[in-house]
């Protein structure tokens, strides 16, 4: 039992985040009453440039530990600017806490200095949002907003704080304890009977596949598949979201699943095991357009077994044997009823065997050319050359996420790699890096961005340098926004001239913010800076030339050469 006798409200929810587990708060300097309230009692103030980039951050750091994170914001235009993280995170599953400054209680409805209705802007963003008034009633919500985060399907919740509010003092005793701060907070099983009923679907399939999301990560569930994948002999495949959910150098790893199965992909050498699955395991997936390849990618005639906290998810898109529960738990109990029951397979392990070695024959000399501009197939391979299973992997949204989904090999159950594919808004690759870097100081964090969207987040380098939170960031410079350009050209045969920027300097960029910068214009000069940027220990960032007639394996992009050797001069650039 604590003592709130006397204490302001921001002293009063600085000892309730404390309590939670807080160690970190993401915010710039308001509301300034809370913020110094933290700071009194050892909260970390990690002071962002742009709250669009203080969320993302908040978003990595959550993804990292397990924890639910913290954000805060001003009204008015501070708070409008945390929708599109928060929006993410709705979408991907990620518990944030937002704490927003409002005008005081008295002045509201009176066009006070930036007020705005802060309630309805967040209704579409959060899973829930309240405005509190009552300074007896802040405890009760700063758990309920906990809470609500971290329980269920996490995600990001808003509490709103008008400023005067938080300077009024609070008397009386408060008995709680509970810390609401991890997630899952509450871990339920599914019904056993459709676990045995799912048991002996697997049981008797002759070729079953499983198929991991993002949920295995949130649910800390990695363990649990790679077990049923190995003693219950199941090929896994993995969403964007799931990647690192098992080690992809096993006999039974398909790789990556979903839109990324065009030409060179990996997971297009693996269709014949996917064309001829009879019973599909979907573990932790919300099965979107990109995770399912526009829903066209698992056999129609599958039966399928749904794993996932939400229930409303399952069934969305594949009627399934319902199993509503946490990942974790189900999976183990899943696995003590299939295990003994399967018995290994050889001829799939030759067949995913054979996929791979027809892959890597396939792509062999792009990962080794020394093409200028350069190849990122190439960048790709290089990193695989220093990268350990401590190693957390970030990609911004478009083609960074894919070049790192695809070309880059998860080494162990668990490994980490970050992408925004909630809403996949671009330029959150580098503050969802410093995050992670927060959240893991002691493992490299390397970070893949494209020129496009590395441009709406260049002010949070120094960020990264003044909280000594050093990063290795790729910027992919091919002077144009490589994803609308292609797109432009499948749809229309042709793409707009306004795909393209003038020539950027991110090397001085970086260097203009405290942290270093190399350029890289030879293949054979990347991964030795590679190399020192990691032993440096400072943020680096290395801006690579990058071939922008270069796409990663989109299925839908399948037809672009041929629509580019097509193209009439003058269409594009």
């Amino acid at each position: 039992m604590s003592s709130v006798k006397g204490h302001s409200v921001a002293q009063i929810i600085a000892d309730c985040l404390r309590r939670h587990g807080v160690e970190v708060m993401f915010s710039q300097c308001l509301p300034s009453a809370l913020v110094q309230a933290a700071e009194d009692i050892q909260i970390r103030h990690f002071m962002y440039r742009t709250e669009n980039a203080g969320t993302a951050m908040a978003d990595g750091y959550a993804r990292t530990t397990g924890k639910v994170a913290v954000v805060t914001a001003q009204n008015g235009p501070a708070a409008a600017l945390l929708v599109p993280g928060l929006a993410e995170a709705l979408k991907a599953s990620v518990p944030i806490v937002a704490l927003v400054q409002d005008v005081n209680r008295l002045e509201t409805d009176r066009n006070a200095f930036q007020e705005y209705d802060h309630v309805t802007l967040f209704q579409s963003c959060t899973k829930w949002v309240r405005r509190v008034t009552e300074p007896s009633r802040v405890i009760d919500y700063v758990d309920m907003a906990f809470a609500t985060a971290a329980s269920g399907r996490p995600g990001p919740v808003a509490l709103i704080l008008p400023a005067d509010l938080l300077i009024a003092n609070v008397d009386g005793e408060s008995p709680r304890s509970a810390s609401l701060g991890r997630f899952p907070l509450d871990r339920t099983l599914a019904d056993p009977a459709r676990i045995e009923q799912a048991a002996a679907w697997l049981a008797e399939a002759r070729h079953p596949v499983i198929v991991a999301g993002g949920g295995v990560h949130l649910s800390g569930a990695c363990k649990e598949v790679e077990a049923v994948q190995q003693d219950c002999f199941i090929p896994v495949m993995t969403t964007v979201m799931g990647k690192g959910a098992v080690d992809e150098r096993s006999p039974l790893s398909m790789g990556v699943a979903g839109y990324a199965l065009g030409k060179l992909s990996p997971g297009r050498y693996m269709r014949p095991v996917i064309d001829q699955a009879d019973v599909v395991l979907l573990v932790g997936t919300r099965t979107n357009q990109n995770g399912t390849d526009s829903w066209k990618l698992y056999p129609h005639a599958a039966r399928y077994i749904h794993i996932d906290v939400d229930g409303l998810e399952i069934g969305r898109n594949y009627e399934a044997l319902r199993l509503c529960g946490d990942a974790k738990l189900t999976l183990q109990d899943l696995h003590r009823r299939l295990k003994g029951r399967r018995r290994s397979d050889p001829s799939v392990e030759s067949q995913i065997a054979g996929a791979k070695a027809a892959h890597a024959r396939d792509i062999a000399a792009l990962e080794s050319s020394d093409s200028a501009p350069i190849r990122p197939e190439r960048l790709a391979a290089d990193i695989r050359q220093v990268a350990t299973s401590d190693t957390i992997m970030v990609a911004d949204a478009s083609y960074a996420t894919l070049w790192v989904a695809c070309y880059l090999t998860s080494l162990n159950a668990g490994m980490r790699f970050i992408t925004p594919r909630g809403i996949a808004g671009l330029g959150w690759g580098l503050p969802m890096a410093i995050g992670a870097k927060c959240a893991r100081p002691s493992s490299p964090v390397l970070c893949m961005v494209g020129d496009g969207g590395f441009a709406h987040v260049w002010s949070e380098l120094e960020t990264a340098h003044r909280e000594g939170t050093p990063i290795v960031l790729t910027v992919l410079n091919n002077g144009c926004l490589g994803y609308q350009k292609d797109a432009e050209d499948v749809k229309f045969g042709r793409h707009s001239v306004k795909c393209y920027f003038a020539p950027v300097d991110h090397a001085a960029v970086a260097r203009a913010a405290g942290c270093r910068g190399v350029v890289v214009e030879k293949a054979e000069d990347y991964l030795p800076a590679l190399r020192e940027a990691i032993a440096s220990r400072e943020t680096t960032v290395i801006d690579v030339i990058t071939d922008a007639e270069a796409y990663p394996p989109i299925t839908f992009f399948d037809g672009l050469d041929g629509i580019r050797e097509g193209r009439q001069p003058g269409d594009g650039k």
